[in-house]
C-alpha cells in the first residue's frame, strides 16, 4: 500500500514533467519510466513511515489526504537527478518539518484509533513501604 500513486504524481505536475525527470535511457523514449516512479513512492513511504512510526500502526490504511500530500511532495524531489527549482525543494523541506511535527505529537493525523494505546507506565508510579512505625508500636511516646 502506497500513500501516493504514479496517477498521482500525473495530475500534481503534468505527463510531459513526469517524462522528463524519468526518461534517463541512452535513448529518449519518450515514456514515464514507471519502474522509477515506483522506486521513488517506496523510498517516500519508507521516510513517512520512519517518522510516523513510532506514534501510529503502520502501514496508514487509509492515508489520510496530509499523508498523500506529504508523499507527493517527496517523491516529486526524489525523482529529480539534479538540484529540483526552489518551489520543489520548499515543498519537500515543508513535508520533512510536518512529518517531524507529526512524529513529536505537535500535528495530529485524522486517523481514528491508530494512535498506540499508552501502556500505562507513562508516569510517576509511587510505591510506598510498610511503615515500620504504627499507633500500636509507639506505645508510651505519644
Amino acid at each position: 500500500m502506497s500513500y501516493a500513486t504514479q496517477a498521482m504524481l500525473e495530475k500534481r505536475v503534468g505527463e510531459r514533467t513526469l517524462v522528463q525527470l524519468t526518461d534517463r535511457g541512452e535513448l529518449p523514449t519518450g515514456q514515464i519510466d514507471a519502474s522509477l516512479i515506483t522506486q521513488a513512492l517506496a523510498n517516500t513511504d519508507a521516510v513517512i513511515n520512519g517518522y510516523v512510526g513510532n506514534r501510529y500502526r503502520l502501514p496508514l490504511d487509509p492515508a489520510p489526504d496530509l499523508v498523500t500530500d506529504l508523499a507527493l511532495s517527496i517523491a516529486l524531489y526524489k525523482l529529480h537527478v539534479y538540484a529540483p527549482d526552489q518551489k520543489v525543494k520548499d515543498d519537500y523541506d515543508q513535508a520533512l518539518r510536518t512529518l517531524r511535527d507529526i512524529s513529536s505529537g505537535a500535528v495530529k493525523l485524522d486517523v481514528a484509533g491508530v494512535e498506540p494505546t499508552a501502556s500505562g507506565s507513562s508516569g510517576v508510579q509511587y510505591i510506598d513501604r510498610e511503615r515500620p512505625l504504627t499507633p500500636e508500636s509507639l506505645t508510651g511516646f505519644i
